[in-house]
């Protein structure tokens, strides 16, 4: 039998609270509230397309996601073909079902081709009354720079054209406090993870993560202050047969990391865009640079996907991340097709392996809890990190 992590049991009431946002999303309850009041909700397909735009304008944002847990995709399969991921055929057939008939906008970026495939059938088959997408460039030289500062531009003329109103720089201001404090307050959470026993698990965290992205800013930055405060004074006490660092594709099933855990491995950081990649780098207003280059400065040089090149940016960090936390081993797991995480996995392999840190690479489908085959490699992956500890 497993040793599971063992773990204190103090309730944590902020953490119930967003369990409810992420078991009743799509219709959350903030969020209709926020349309009965007049307000618009716009939907965001990437990291890469900038929440303080819109946030200026007076919409909610939020993250277009698929089901939590694994699925049968016939309406996602029948207008993508099944070598597109998982994950945008989840998206697709949510959409397509009317589970997201209450936006008014949908915002995309040019990041891979699943990405850009959703977008378009969104537009054509779904729609909106607002649609764009962004080009994002996949290296961080000026050009680049400059090609990315131009389409923020460019979005911010096509949503005030949209709105009949000037996103003004005083509100565009107030939106990047507001963002960068939900970010300082991620930060916070994740620090009380490097303890040697971290008083929330990454299961507990995913929750808060998926709640990030569900529900406005103001009521969550609200919330997590008080759970900061409940898991600071809770005592409790995780500790696993291993540390264990999870990255890869887009992942925001909970259950999943729960499996692990259970398994006796304690998930203390990752690497995945609902996660570190959404809310790593801050908007940094210097040097007299505008509300608007702040803001494309921070999306393009953010923590990276792996779509960026060189990559070398994005294994550095993935190292830190693995030394800062103290990990003993990392988990990969790879959304089937997920073109640019597979292309790099084995270059992202070898770097780790120079620092003597083991990985397990699983290949899954979006919102997959864990088979009984996944527990087995989990499971033999954390019997050889325990030997190495001898």
């Amino acid at each position: 039998m497993a040793d599971t992590v063992q773990q204190s049991n103090v309730k944590l009431n902020t953490l119930e609270r967003f369990r409810e946002i992420n078991r009743t999303f799509p219709k959350t309850k903030q969020l209709l509230d926020y349309k009965n009041v007049g307000g618009k909700v716009f939907g965001w397909l990437c990291t890469y397309a900038p929440e303080e735009i819109m946030h200026a304008a007076g919409i909610l944002p939020i993250r277009i996601v698929g089901y939590s847990q694994e699925t049968e995709l016939d309406d996602g399969n029948a207008y993508l073909y099944v070598n597109n991921c998982s994950f945008s055929r989840s998206c697709f057939q949510m959409g397509i079902r009317g589970e997201y008939d209450f936006l008014d906008g949908v915002v995309g970026g040019s990041t891979c081709d699943g990405a850009r495939r959703l977008f378009d059938l969104w537009r054509s088959y779904i729609g909106t009354p607002f649609h764009h997408v962004l080009t994002v460039p996949r290296k961080y030289n000026k050009r680049a720079h400059d090609l990315y500062l131009h389409e923020v531009g460019q979005f911010k003329e096509h949503l005030e054209e949209h709105l009949g109103y000037k996103i003004t720089d005083e509100a565009l201001n107030k939106s990047i406090e507001l963002y960068n404090e939900s970010r300082q307050l991620l930060r916070e959470l994740y620090d009380l993870r490097k303890l040697d026993n971290p008083p929330i698990t990454g299961a507990e965290t995913m929750e808060v993560l998926n709640a990030s992205f569900r529900m406005p800013k103001e009521i969550f930055n609200e919330w997590l202050k008080e759970l900061l405060a409940e898991v600071k004074a809770s005592g409790n006490s995780n500790s696993g047969r291993a540390r264990l660092m999870l990255i890869g594709s887009v992942l925001t099933n909970p259950e999943f990391i729960r499996l692990i855990e259970e398994q006796g491995g304690l998930v203390v950081t990752d690497e995945l865009c609902t996660s570190t990649r959404y809310w790593g780098d801050s908007v940094v207003l210097d040097g007299g640079k505008s509300p608007v280059e702040a803001i494309a400065r921070r999306y393009l040089n953010n923590f990276p996907c792996a779509r960026m090149f060189p990559s070398d940016e994005r294994f550095n960090r993935i190292i830190d991340y693995a030394l800062g936390f103290n990990v003993d081993g990392v988990i990969s797991q790879i959304v089937r097709y997920c073109v640019p995480y597979c292309h790099d996995l084995p270059l992202l392999t070898e770097r780790l392996k120079e620092k003597g840190i083991p990985i397990l690479a699983l290949d899954v489908e979006f919102g997959t809890s864990g088979s009984g085959q996944i527990q087995t490699r989990v499971q033999a992956f954390l019997e050889m990190l325990e030997a190495r500890k001898k």
